[in-house]
């Protein structure tokens, strides 16, 4: 991971979710005003669609995508809400001696929504089941700066999958192809730029440093 998608990723995670509330029916109090501070953002924020973050429970959501998409379309709203993302990436990991290409959550318990916020595209939000609030600033809800959208979404359309480090400095590992195979060894040093990792393997009763692909390499 670069430092820029760090970060990214620290940017997301110190946001704040707005209001929380329990997973499941929606906090639909029988009114579609939203909260004052809410108001008084929605008219300063005019007609522009923006991309926002809600927050979710980690591991629900693909559950709550499908849900807000189901009011979208319920209730005509697709004039004012016009996508909902989970962002996600793909990593390629090995686990005995197998490899495998797993698609992992970049933020877990975040959604984007591009949308235009007014009040009606608020409550539709907001009130979806399992969503606990709009992350932003107190009770307001903050858009993404372009510069962060274009970050995450280059993330999600990435060429190469990135590749899951499994093993830290000083840890043991067992190769799994190469000349070396099936010898243990101990990280050196991680190079994640390169994906390449060094392993001090014991040869003829010496250590030798061996550089080897991430994926050439997995926890002892």
């Amino acid at each position: 991971m670069s430092e820029e998608e760090r970060e990214l990723d620290n940017e997301i995670e110190n946001l704040e979710p707005t209001a929380p509330e329990n997973l499941g029916e929606p906090a639909d109090d029988g009114e579609s005003a939203a909260p004052p501070e809410v108001a008084e953002a929605i008219q300063g924020q005019g007609d522009e669609r923006h991309w926002y973050v809600i927050h979710c429970y980690s591991g629900y959501e693909n559950k709550v995508r499908h849900n807000l998409e189901q009011r979208i379309d319920s209730m005509g709203m697709k004039d004012k809400i016009y996508d909902v993302v989970v962002p996600t990436e793909e990593e390629i990991e090995v686990k005995d001696g197998q490899r495998r290409t797993v698609e992992r959550r970049v933020f877990p318990g975040y959604i984007l929504v591009q949308m235009v916020l007014s009040e009606e595209s608020w409550y539709v939000v907001r009130n979806t089941p399992g969503v606990t609030g709009f992350v932003g600033m107190g009770n307001t809800p903050t858009p993404l700066q372009p510069h962060e959208v274009a970050g995450i979404m280059k993330r999600m359309e990435a060429e190469a999958p990135k590749i899951k480090v499994s093993f830290k400095v000083g840890q043991k590992v067992r190769i799994v192809d190469g000349p070396f195979n099936d010898f243990i060894g101990t990280v050196g040093e991680i190079d994640p730029e390169r994906a390449k990792v060094r392993v001090m393997v014991s040869f003829f009763g010496r250590e030798t440093p061996v550089e080897l692909d991430f994926l050439q390499v997995e926890k002892a």
